[in-house]
Formats: structure tokens, sequence, C-alpha cells
């Protein structure tokens, strides 16, 4: 979880257009936009509206009280729970119904800035197609082995709580028991005709998520660029963008009123293996792609010491473990990179580029997240589950609009796509995000690093007189400026 900042300040800038990278992608062409950053004190930070540090004391609050009145009443009444519950319940049905609107809009602009980057002069063109196409491999490669080691390992571990630890109703548990009993080819059959929408206005209204995707990605293809429909799908982005920042200033509430109903009736000697697979598996899942998955990668292609290049770069990933946040980051990253000769071409453009669209370690983190709340129904995925939770996860961490609590979101959307139903483990998740997504910045980070260098030597690259004069290892602290911030980081 990041703290909140001045939406003002966090306001995605706009990947360079086809005309801008055609240019030579010079310095002054850059995604990055010079604003003088805004410094705050602790105080300030805690008392902003929505601020990590209000979430974890809420956090904390909801989990004091719990344990207090647990171990002071023999049973708490069912009617004053779901009472209780209810600014939780209404907060995150909130959350939820912003989602569809979401996903649509990032894809479509998400398809239309990977159509103008890939259409970009010969530097630009290259640049461009090698920095995506390497970022787009890497997330699937990040959410493969999340999701194979979930399925062979974690899952394993993971044991079903009891109906009552879960708070779900008797219509839920049906659901349950049905999706359950499907076969493997039905459950293939449903996902292919899932695919293409008979009715586009039913599929929205039934959140029938891959064909919302899907529909997505082919309008974000034909809709013309810079035309009144791409103006009006920005004002909606910008909309949604504008809800989910008023929601935020609710979260400590929803938090709170999440944990606490659930705590009454929670056994945490119950849910503590789950919880403990959860973190664990997490940091596991990252550590693996950190230092063994991108490494090899990085060995392969530069034939040079990948952990080397790791520590010299430690100043950007010890700054993006303490702040969460890849845009308080990002000068830092940009000078760490810059000092390992990459030419300012390649890092101007790839760094900012991969606070966008390389999420490797929220990519990691949904696959464990999903299998958590359906292992604690007793459900267990098939093959076909992890190919669908593959594909919204890699799509979700690339496509996300760059707003706070969206990984928060998104989970409930990709559990939602495979039939897990959102439970009392979901306040679990909302509890202990705000850890997690320390180590998910530092993962991410460090991976926009290593691309760089990568890129650089796929490319070859080099800075014209213009850039080679520009050059400083020194970047201005105003490249705080706005910047895209990676979705999951800012909840």
């Amino acid at each position: 979880m990041d703290q909140r900042e001045d939406p003002k300040d966090t306001k995605a800038a706009q990947a360079p257009s086809a005309q801008e990278t055609s240019s030579s992608l010079t310095p002054e062409t850059t995604v990055i936009e010079e604003v003088s950053p805004i410094k705050k004190t602790f105080k300030q930070r805690v008392l902003e509206p929505g601020s990590v540090w209000q979430i974890i004391f809420a956090a904390l609050l909801a989990i004091a009280i719990g344990l207090i009145v647990t171990t002071k009443v023999d049973e708490v009444p069912q009617a004053a729970i779901s009472l209780l519950a209810i600014p939780g319940t209404l907060w995150l049905r909130a959350l939820r119904a912003v989602v569809l609107p979401m996903i649509v809009t990032a894809m479509i602009l998400a398809i239309q800035r990977l159509r103008n980057l890939s259409q970009g002069g010969d530097k630009a063109g290259q640049l461009a197609r090698w920095t995506i196409g390497y970022y787009v491999i890497t997330t699937i490669i990040a959410v493969a082995h999340s999701c194979l080691l979930v399925g062979l390992v974690w899952s394993k571990l993971m044991v079903k709580v009891s109906d009552e630890q879960l708070g779900i109703d008797e219509k839920d548990k049906d659901t349950i028991e049905e999706r359950a009993d499907l076969e493997i080819h039905e459950v293939v059959v449903d996902m292919f005709n899932s695919l293409i929408p008979q009715n586009i206005v039913d599929a929205l209204a039934t959140d029938s998520l891959l064909a919302v995707l899907v529909t997505a990605v082919v309008l974000g293809y034909v809709i013309k660029p810079n035309g009144s429909l791409m103006r009006a799908v920005e004002e909606v982005e910008q909309i949604i963008i504008r809800v989910i920042t008023i929601l935020i200033y609710f979260a400590p509430m929803g938090v709170f009123f999440l944990i606490m109903p659930n705590l009454f009736r929670l056994d945490l000697a119950e849910i503590g293996l789950n919880l403990g697979v959860l973190i664990g598996g997490t940091l596991v899942g990252m550590f693996l792609h950190l230092f063994i998955i991108i490494p090899i990668i990085y060995f392969a292609f530069t034939r040079k010491n990948p952990y080397a290049l790791w520590l010299r770069c430690s100043p950007a990933w010890i700054t993006a473990w303490g702040t969460a946040s890849s845009a308080a980051t990002l000068p830092v990253t940009l000078r760490c990179v810059l000092a390992q000769g990459v030419p300012v071409t390649i890092t101007k453009f790839a760094v900012p580029l991969g606070c966008l669209i390389n999420m490797d370690g929220t990519a990691i983190y949904f696959p464990i997240v999903v299998v958590f709340l359906a292992a604690t129904q007793g459900i267990t995925l098939n093959a076909v589950d992890y190919v669908i939770v593959v594909l919204l996860s890699t799509l979700a961490s690339i496509g996300t609009t760059p707003i706070p609590s969206s990984s928060l979101v998104l989970t409930v959307m990709i559990a939602g796509s495979i039939g897990v139903e959102i439970t009392g483990m979901y306040a679990v998740v909302v509890a202990i995000d705000w850890f997690l997504d320390r180590f998910r910045t530092a993962v991410n980070v460090s991976c926009d690093t290593f691309a760089a260098v990568i890129v650089n030597k796929i490319t070859g690259i080099k800075d014209d007189e213009d850039d080679l004069h520009n050059a400083s290892l020194d970047v201005d602290s105003n490249d705080m400026g706005r910047t895209d911030v990676r979705a999951d980081e800012r909840v």
C-alpha cells in the first residue's frame, strides 16, 4: 500500500505518441513531466484522508477490538455482527461497482497506447517493440511460475475453514457446491463460450469479464486515435479515477468495518496456517522471480553478473521498499539506470513505461491471493481455472489504471471470474496488503532496472549528440513529477 498523494501529482503521464517517439525519443519527449514535488511531514501524511497510516491504524484497532470482544464475550449475536458489517460491505460493494468500467477504459487506452508505441520510426519503433515485448513476456513468466508454485505447493498447504469463519450465506454455499460438481469439459466449453458475448450489454450486466475484456481489446484496436470516442473514453477514465479517489478516503472506515465484524466469528488459530502460507508463498514467489528467473534472463543477454547490477541499483529498490511507491522512487531509479551506462534515450523511455506495464510483483501476487480465497472455501482449482487466472492476471497487471486500491479491486475481479466467492477471508487480505505491497514495489522497481539494461543490450541504440549533451547521472529531482504509478502500489 502506498500513502495517499495529491491526485494531481500522481496523475498518469501519457506514453509518447508515434509522432513523438519517431524523433529519436530525445529527453524533451520523455514520458516524464517536470513538476516540483510537494514534501509532506509525517504528521501531514498520517492525517491525510485514506493514507496508508490511517488504514494500518484502522486495521490494528479493528483487530484489537475484535480480540478483546471475543475473549470477553462467549458469543456475539449474529444480528450485531450483520449490522456492524454494513459500512464495510457498502464500501466493498462500491469498489466492486467500478471494476468493469475501470477494466474497459483501461484496456481500450492500453491497446491504443501500445499501437502508438509500436508504430514509431526505425529507432522509436525498435525500442518500443523490444521494451513492450520484454515487459509482456516477463509478466507472463511471473504469472505462470506463480500459478505453478501455487498449484503444486501452496494450495496443498492451505485448509478449508468453517462456513462461520467465512461468513457465507446458504445461497453462496449452494453456488460453491454446484461449482465443485462441474466436469472439466464443461468448464472448458464455458470458458470459450464466455470469450465472445452474444449480447454486450448482458455481458456487462452479468459481470462476464472475459467477454468484456475481449470486447474492450477489439474496441481499443478499432477506435480512431485522437477521435471523439477516444476523448470520451479518457473522460470516463478520469471520472473513474475521481470516484475511486473518493472511495479511498473512506478506506480506513471500510477496512475497520470489514475486519472487526469478521473477527467476532473468526478463529485465528484456524486461519493462521492459511495466512502464513499466503505471506510465505507470496514472498517465495517474488524472491524466486527476482533472484533466479530474471538473473538468468539478464545473464543470457549480457553475460554479466546480475547480482552486482542489483546491488549497484540498491538505492532504487531500497527506496521502493521504504515508500511503497514507484512514483517517489522513479528519480532514484533513473539515476541508478543511467549510472550503469544505459543511454538516456532508453532510460527515459523504458523506465517510466515500466512504471505502467512492468508489474511482475503484482502478477505473482494475484494467483496466490485467488487460491487463498478459494482454498479457505474448500474449492480446488482445475487446470482451466489456472489458465484463466494466468490470462486475467497478465491483462490486469499490464492494462490496469494507475489508481489507488486497484490491486484489491482486481483481486475481487479475478476471483469472481472463476467462481470464487468473496468471503470474510477478504478482510484478511486487505489487512496484510500494506505489508506485501512493499515487497511487490521493490520487485517491480528492481525488474525495471534489469529491463533497461537488457533492452539496451538487445537494441544497441546509442544517444544522439543532443542526448549526450543533456545526459547526467544526477537526474533532476523534478523527475518525481507526474508519472504513471503502479495500481497495486496506490492502495
